[in-house]
């Protein structure tokens, strides 16, 4: 396979491969700051589970050193449809027999050198369901922050997709 020297679709690409779970994320450029980001994952229990984008690429220490959801705008956690939410915040997928399959389009995200540029940066599958920042009580606080989504299980850093030609 060779790859072309100008990705003309404008194509990313981060690729999980933890020893349960497995699978690929494809993000596509459709407009300036529009996205189509297609999932396809195998090997997560099923149920709901927090899918969100993290500020750094770092994998130094796991999918620990992604640090906070990618927040350029300084607003609090919510879904993907929510007023208020982090540009990271893609909501929940879901799997069932252990495969995840899907397409997510958001509205503030980019692969060009913008505010909004992901590219770099970290896709991190959570353990739990993301409660969409609604939490109340004592869980109102984290659910801002996080979502309340629990224990980064997998993760890949978003890196440009070759364009086969």
């Amino acid at each position: 396979m060779s790859c072309s020297s100008i990705n003309k679709k404008k194509q990313a690409i981060a690729i999980l491969d933890t020893k349960k779970i497995k699978g690929s994320i494809v993000f596509t450029q459709l407009q300036h700051n529009k996205l189509k980001i297609e999932y396809n994952i195998t090997g997560l229990s099923d149920g709901k589970h927090g899918f969100h984008i993290h500020q750094y690429g770092d994998l130094s220490d796991g999918c620990n050193s992604a640090c906070a959801h990618f927040n350029p705008f300084n607003k609090k956690h919510g879904g993907l449809n929510s007023k208020e939410r982090h540009a990271g915040d893609l909501g929940n997928i879901t799997s069932k027999n252990k495969i995840a399959s899907g397409k997510i389009i958001a509205n503030d995200l980019s692969l060009s050198y913008t505010k909004t540029n992901i590219l770099g940066r970290m896709i991190i599958i959570h353990d739990k369901e993301d409660d969409l920042g609604k939490g109340v009580g004592e869980l109102k606080a984290e659910s801002e922050k996080t979502g309340n989504a629990g224990a980064r299980i997998a993760c890949a850093v978003i890196g440009i997709k070759c364009s086969k030609v």
